[in-house]
């Protein structure tokens, strides 16, 4: 992992600028400036209906400091792969002038992935186009009024689950993975060298490649602004929020998580819940439910891992 102070001197330059609208302790604004920085100025993004829309202000005072293409919620990934087509064709016909160095990308809210977006998301890995998805989970739709997505956990209050919402988060990851694209990955804005490094891996690889950052977002969660960061850092810590990749079908836990094989290391669920107003209706019977689902997704990943390092060998 590249360390803090070789990160700060090789990216300096801000892509996306301050003067922006995102809420205090916005997870997208940390997320998107960390991205950026590993990717750097040769990117080209694309960003489905989402807070990412209206935060970045109104041209020509807009703050990305890089091409930024708005986009309807369903069409994130069919956008991207049209760019990055363009961009091939360009470097097939003018060879030599870079046209082959632009990263294309796409930002999307959990919305405009797990739910609207799915679908042409899929399209895209199946093709496995030339792009890199990225995911900023929020897990609701925080810029329409804090309505529920497939990426709300249980138990969480939003303005369309009063009480609570029933089902549980979709595993979106693990259903990318399944589509056997070269690289899937997740990130937390609490640990910005984890996710600077898993750019820059992202960058360097060819096809379709897919990151998911947990992007706290204080109003629809319900928690002071200060706070982003200790929340993030708090579901790694409890293992409800797994950093890992899987390159080329094999999986690899990162060293925040990997730790945590060791079921002592993790923290009580509750530590992390309780910081949040979203969960102020959760019943006992419910928060022991959600940290047994952790126990077994750890007891799964434990197992998938054994298995790798069986048929390595």
């Amino acid at each position: 992992m590249v360390k803090l102070k070789d990160a700060l001197e090789s990216c300096q330059e801000e892509y996306f600028l301050p003067g922006n609208s995102c809420c205090a302790g916005c997870g997208l604004e940390i997320a998107l400036r960390w991205a950026m920085k590993a990717l750097g100025h040769k990117t080209a993004l694309v960003t489905p209906a989402s807070c990412l829309n209206v935060v970045v202000g109104l041209w020509p005072k807009a703050a990305p400091n890089f091409p930024f293409t708005n986009m309807a919620f369903a069409a994130g990934a069919a956008a991207a792969t049209g760019i990055s087509a363009a961009f091939k064709a360009k470097n097939y016909r003018f060879p030599g002038k870079g046209w082959d160095e632009i990263t294309t990308i796409t930002f999307a809210g959990d919305g405009g992935t797990a739910d609207i977006g799915i679908q042409g998301l899929s399209g895209a890995a199946e093709r496995n186009s030339d792009q890199i998805y990225v995911c900023y989970d929020n897990e609701a739709y925080m810029n329409t009024g804090i309505q529920r997505s497939s990426s709300t956990p249980h138990g969480a209050i939003t303005t369309t689950t009063t009480l609570g919402k029933e089902r549980y988060k979709k595993n979106l990851p693990a259903i990318m993975a399944a589509h056997e694209i070269p690289y899937v990955a997740t990130c937390s804005i609490s640990e910005p060298l984890d996710l600077y490094d898993k750019f820059k891996k992202a960058k360097s690889i060819n096809g379709c490649r897919y990151i998911h950052i947990l992007a706290p977002c204080p109003p629809g969660w319900g928690y002071q602004s200060e706070d982003s960061i200790d929340l993030a850092r708090l579901a790694v810590k409890t293992g409800s929020w797994i950093l890992y990749e899987v390159e080329n079908g094999i999986m690899k836990l990162s060293k925040k998580s990997k730790i945590l094989l060791d079921p002592t290391k993790r923290i009580p669920l509750i530590d992390y819940l309780s910081k949040q107003k979203r969960f102020s209706k959760i019943s006992e019977k419910d928060l022991i439910n959600l940290q047994e689902r952790i126990e077994k997704n750890w007891d799964q990943i434990n197992l998938e891992l054994k298995c790798q390092e069986n048929y390595g060998k």
